[in-house]
């Protein structure tokens, strides 16, 4: 199937590694432009060396921001476009609030979740959707997370980011739509990254287990029997961004192995 994303530009934030890398990974055996964006150079030079090992160094390029700053945000996406013209896709893949007991958490640890999540999202969706806008065309596809669905003790404040994530998400479709801007997100359960360690830990705190306790455990609430691999993420990104998506907008695509069984 041909996915028409040829020499399109994708910009992906979060793409140094994880389902960030992954997601760069997939559009690049699709022939796109990849522009990643995170905050430390040093793994945007370990994310470069990796893709070029798999396709044209020419169609990677890098920019270190912090987008919980709106301004970096804005500034990145111009020296993107600078680099590889028009923004056609943007993936929203950085940031993560960090897991906490409930027992243990302060209000604090709710503002710095939407400023680790929420805002870093809405900071770059902003002016990509502005730039989308004006020529008429363009795809966002965000990242969030399953913790927006359904409560979990130990990541009260990144759920709530994600939920309001996925608000977003769906009011953006509507609101876009007649522009020609496409916008749908991703909600992965469990997957291979490195955070998932962190929240392995925060699970073993809250009930007092070892993190392999908890993460068979966690295995086992899985109807498919293990956590998701980045690279299957990164299979429904290209999807959704992709011409074989055309009229798909405003949906959130549950990916828990069917964990929680939802209408």
């Amino acid at each position: 199937m041909d996915l028409q994303l040829d020499n399109a530009h994708v910009l992906i934030t979060g793409g140094s590694k994880g389902i960030g890398l992954a997601c760069a990974q997939a559009f690049l055996a699709e022939g796109a432009r990849v522009s990643l964006v995170s905050r430390q150079a040093e793994h945007l030079e370990r994310a470069c060396q990796l893709l070029g090992k798999q396709g044209p160094a020419s169609h990677v390029a890098t920019f270190a921001a912090d987008l919980s700053d709106p301004g970096q945000a804005e500034q990145a996406l111009r020296m993107a476009e600078a680099h590889f013209g028009p923004l056609d896709v943007l993936v929203n893949s950085a940031g993560a609030a960090r897991r906490t007991p409930a027992q243990e958490l302060q209000p604090q640890d709710y503002r710095d979740a939407m400023n680790a999540k929420f805002f870093t999202y809405v900071n770059t969706m902003t002016p990509a959707s502005h730039q989308m806008r004006a020529r008429g065309k363009g795809c966002i596809v965000n990242v969030i997370g399953a913790g927006g669905k359904v409560a979990s003790p130990s990541h009260l404040p990144g759920g709530a980011a994600n939920a309001a994530l996925m608000l977003v998400t769906a009011g953006l479709a509507a609101s876009l739509g007649p522009q020609g801007i496409r916008v749908n997100a991703v909600n992965p359960g469990s997957t291979h990254t490195d955070r998932l360690a962190g929240g392995l830990e925060a699970m073993a705190r809250t009930q007092g287990i070892t993190a392999q306790q908890a993460l068979d455990e966690l295995c086992r609430k899985i109807p498919l029997g293990r956590i998701a691999e980045p690279a299957e993420v990164a299979q429904t990104v290209v999807f959704l961004a992709s011409a074989a998506a055309s009229y798909i907008t405003g949906v959130t695509v549950s990916m828990d192995g069917g964990a929680t069984p939802m209408i």
